[in-house]
Order: structure tokens, then sequence, then C-alpha cells
């Protein structure tokens, strides 16, 4: 039979085109080499090497295998065997919280009530007239030595009414719920003996009833809606820039942290629109994932854009709503089922009531969203896990809610077993429990503190899914000291262990930290774990957090933070 020379140079050139074609596709953008590489991927725990091709994962192995996919346009890093992970989520925060305390007063590494005063009045003395003076993260139970007066451990206000007594200060509690007030700030928003409290809230009052300056909880908008009111008389091209610049400082301080997916606790409607805008331009450098915070009114009319996935490239996405039930421990707001052992008779605050509770976790079902409500207290979380339990039984086609208890502090031994049964996450953060350990024991007794605060390993062992974070600004974003937390129950090398027996493993700290991120949010396909197909997010970091000694931990440093196949920082 006679062949035909052109069907066969066709046949050639044809070959050789997919030939050629199967080789460009098998080219990395980028590899990382000669790492102890932690996959968070029980079929495969531990690597060498990984590769990428634009922002996703296209192989893992050894440093061998990955080199075959070298080309010239490769960017190869040689981790010099670096610990690598994937990329670290922060699971509970407040994105643009951070910036504003970036940008304004930061007390959480004061030591005393009156380095505080010194800062203010060293603030005092370049603010314009009327300006406000804000900062945020002071805490009564962390300073040294004792206060000339106080009223439940709290500071009056006196020597920052002379440190600044022309300018409104408001200086808001590391937990958030909480704040003090100068003279002049209490002045301009008319607070008085006759003043009452509001429902959920507390002006704390010395003996004559006269107002000390601390403000808790729903309270603090007495102060709150006056600082509100000289905000209004910013420009709007004002306002928006100070956001702005805010977010970006957030976003680089995350990212030199080693932080590439950022869980936020509530923004409102317009922050929320102003991120999937930044997502969708290609101008976020770190992904979000952000909770609905907003008022019942206004839930219903604009939960019809919502939820809003994986915008930008999966940059943004917004699938939940942010709840609040009760208060802090520290500030005496946690909603309890027994007195405090340091209050006696007080049981804590029910900031928002459980009708309001039930019916907005009946618009998040009806809109296929996640609830995700701040209890800490053991009545706080009783009241949601019964809420939860009760909303999920309407609902019988259902099965996989993914509803959120953010922080989950202390929790009645009875109502451990309940989150794995219901399969309600424990959105915890693990710095929150050696933070709050010098008065933990004081507010609660020995007893409840030993049995059911920050109970993750009694939670992990009953089948929870148990999620970490710092909830910055409240605790600084850094994770290697929640990590460390998660771990070790302590809170520096010298520390005691705060009930140690209730600490995570290495490996399940690193899961808390990742792939248990992911899944609290509905991500795990895309996140948290390093496997073929999901996002080029790595953190690369200069300790082995899984091998190292404990004391090493705090160590260790961020040595590249690289999201979706880009190295966003790198180590000078």
């Amino acid at each position: 039979m006679k062949r035909n020379p052109i069907f066969f140079l066709l046949l050639i050139t044809c070959f050789l085109a997919c030939k050629t074609e199967q080789a460009e596709q098998t080219i990395a953008d980028m590899v990382l080499i000669n790492g102890t590489i932690a996959t968070v991927d029980e079929k495969n725990p531990s690597v060498e090497a990984i590769a990428f091709k634009a922002d996703r994962i296209i192989q893992l192995g050894t440093t061998a295998d990955i080199q075959k996919l070298v080309g010239e346009t490769t960017e190869v890093v040689d981790l010099k065997g670096n610990f690598a992970m994937p990329g670290i989520i922060e699971g509970h925060g407040h994105f643009s919280g951070i910036g504003t305390t970036l940008q304004n007063l930061n007390f959480i590494r004061s030591k005393s009530w009156n380095d505080i005063v010194a800062m203010v009045a060293e603030k005092a003395k370049t603010a314009k007239p009327g300006e406000w003076i804000t900062g945020r993260g002071w805490h009564q139970e962390k300073w040294e030595g004792e206060l000339d007066k106080q009223v439940l451990g709290y500071p009056y206000h006196d020597k920052l009414s002379e440190a600044s007594p022309n300018n409104p200060v408001m200086l808001r509690h590391a937990s958030g719920h909480g704040l003090i007030a100068n003279e002049q700030a209490m002045k301009i928003a008319g607070v008085s003996k006759e003043t009452a409290n509001p429902n959920g809230g507390e002006i704390v009052r010395d003996s004559r009833g006269e107002a000390i300056g601390v403000f808790e909880e729903t309270a603090m908008n007495v102060i709150g809606n006056a600082y509100d009111e000289y905000l209004e008389t910013l420009s709007e091209e004002d306002k928006t820039r100070i956001w702005f610049e805010g977010i970006e400082l957030a976003e680089a301080e995350c990212i030199k942290k080693g932080i590439t997916s950022f869980q936020d606790a509530g923004a409102s409607f317009v922050e929320l629109d102003r991120y999937k805008k930044l997502a969708e331009a290609g101008e976020l450098d770190l992904r979000l994932w952000a909770m609905i915070g907003s008022r019942e009114e206004n839930l219903a009319e604009n939960l019809k854009n919502y939820p809003v996935v994986n915008a930008g490239n999966h940059f943004f996405t917004s699938r939940a709503i942010k709840g609040y039930l009760d208060g802090a421990l520290g500030s005496f707001g946690a909603w309890l089922l027994e007195s405090y052992d340091d209050k006696p008779d007080f049981h804590g605050q029910n900031v928002t009531p459980i009708e309001e509770i039930a019916r907005i976790a009946g618009l998040a079902a009806q809109h296929k969203l996640q609830y995700c409500v701040h209890a800490i207290g053991d009545r706080g979380n009783r009241e949601m896990l019964d809420l939860f339990e009760k909303t999920f039984k309407t609902m019988p086609d259902q099965s996989d809610f993914r509803w959120r208890i953010e922080h989950s502090q202390h929790i009645d031994p009875a109502d451990i077993p309940r989150f794995g049964d219901l399969g309600v996450i424990a959105a915890m953060q693990a710095i929150h429990c050696t933070s709050d350990a010098p008065f933990v024991i004081k507010r609660l007794g020995e007893k409840r503190a030993r049995e059911g605060a920050y109970p993750w390993r009694s939670l992990l062992d009953a089948g929870a899914v148990v999620t970490n974070g710092t909830d910055a600004p409240v605790e600084d974003v850094d994770p290697i000291d929640s990590y460390y937390a998660s771990v070790t129950r302590k809170r520096t090398a010298e520390g005691e262990a705060f009930f140690p027996e209730q600490c995570m493993t290495r490996e399940e700290g690193l899961k808390a930290y990742t792939l248990s991120n992911a899944f609290a949010a509905f991500e795990e396909k895309d996140k948290g774990s390093l496997e073929v197909g999901k996002l080029a997010d790595v953190t690369v970091l200069s300790k082995n957090l899984l091998t190292c000694g404990d004391d090493e931990i705090l160590d260790t440093e961020i040595v590249y933070t690289i999201i979706g196949g880009e190295v966003k920082y790198k180590q000078k």
C-alpha cells in the first residue's frame, strides 16, 4: 500500500506540537526545594519540595522530583532546610481594627496605668483643639503595681483628665468590651449621676455614685456615640482615606507575620463592599473571609446580595453573619451560669436579647449563611448550643451548617460533647487562654477554671472542630504566640502553664491554624493543606514547629509568606 508522505508529515508535526504543549504545561512558575514541608495532608504528611503553576499547586515530592519541572522562567526558592507549612489562616480577628490600632495609641505592651497616662499626655501635646485622642489595648489585670484608687480593679479617670484637660480621650479595653474616658469626653457625652445604665452594660461608679470613667459593654455607646458625632465633622474624603490607609497597614502587618488568609469577625456592609471591590481590582494582597457585622434592622434588606464567594479569584468571601451574645471575662461581661467569684451576685451581661439572636439565626438559615456568635461565658455557650440545636431541627434536610461559637472560652463540662454532636465549631483563640490566665481563677474559682476554661483538649477528644486565631487587635496578630499557647498553655517560656492537661499536640496546633480554619469557612477544598490543585499559599518559618523545643517556638521567625504563588514577604 502506498504511504502518503504528507499524511506522515502532518502526523509528526501534530505529535511534536502535542509534546511541546505538554512540556510547557509541566514547567512550573515557582518551586520550593530543599525544605521540610508539613502538608497537613494525612495521605502525604511531609515532603521536601513543591511546585506551583499560576496560583495553584501542581506537584509535591522530593527536591529531585520537583527540579524536573524547572524551566528557564521558573522562580526557584531554596528553603535551605527551613520549615514550610500551609499558609497560616487567622481564624478570628478584626481586620480594619488592626489598622485603626496601628494608626492610634496601642497599649498591648503597656505594663501600668501610668505608662498609658504618659502616652496620652505625649499625644495631647500635638493634638489639635477638639481632636479626640483614641487608643486600645489596656487591661487592668495585667498591670504591675497597685493603683492609687480603684473600683473593681479599674482606675479612676483623674490622671487621664489631667494628662489631657482639653482633648476628649477614649481608650478601649484590650477585649473591646469596655473603655475608659476622661472628663472632657464624659462632659461632651453628657454623663452625670443621673445617666442610667443601658441594657447589657454598666457605667462603673464609686461608692458616691460618681462615674469613674469606665464604661462596660453596651454602656460604651454613651461615649462612642459622642465620638461618632465628632467623626461626622470630618469630610467623607478624609474618613475614607484614613480607612484605606489603615487597611494597607493591616495587610502589611499580617503578611509579615506569615498570614495568608484572614477571617474577619464582623465588618459593616460598607466595609464588605470595599473589600469586594479591592479583591476584584486585584488590590488585596491577602485573602479575606468576612462575617457580616450589622444590626438586625439592616440585615434583611442587604442580605439579598449575599453570600459573596471567591470574588477576585479567591481573595474575598463573605458568607456568614456575626452575632454577640455576651461580653468578655476581663470586663465582667461573660455570661455565667453562676456568679463571678470576685463580683458576687453578678452573672455577666447578655448584650443581645436571645429573641433577637434567634431571629438573626432564621435569617442566616434562610440565606444559607453561617451564623458565628460571640459567646464567652458558660451560660452564653449553653444558650447558643440550645438555640443552634433548635434551629438545626427545623431544617432536617440540611446537615452541614458549620455554625460557629466565637471564642467558646468557658464551657460547662456537660456542654462540651454537644459541640461535636451538633457539628458546632469552637472558633477559639489560644492566646486568650494564656493572656487571661492571671485572672481566670479569680473570676471563676479553681473548679470552673480547671474543668471548663479554654478546654480545647476536651473539645477535640469529644470530636469538635477547634480553630485558632488571635482576635487581633485584642491580642497581637502574631500566630507564633498563639500556636505556642495552644501546645504549652504558657504565655512565656518562664511562665506557669495554665492547666496543661488541656494542651493540643503540635500536629493539632498546626491543623487548628490551617485546615481546621479552612473547614470552618467552607474553604477546605482550596486552603488549609498542601495538595495538588489547592491554592499556592505557603508560610515558611525558621523553626520546625513540629519538632523544635517548646522554648524555641517563641524564637521562630517568618522567612517567606507566599500567596497565590507570589512571594509577598521575604525576611531581610
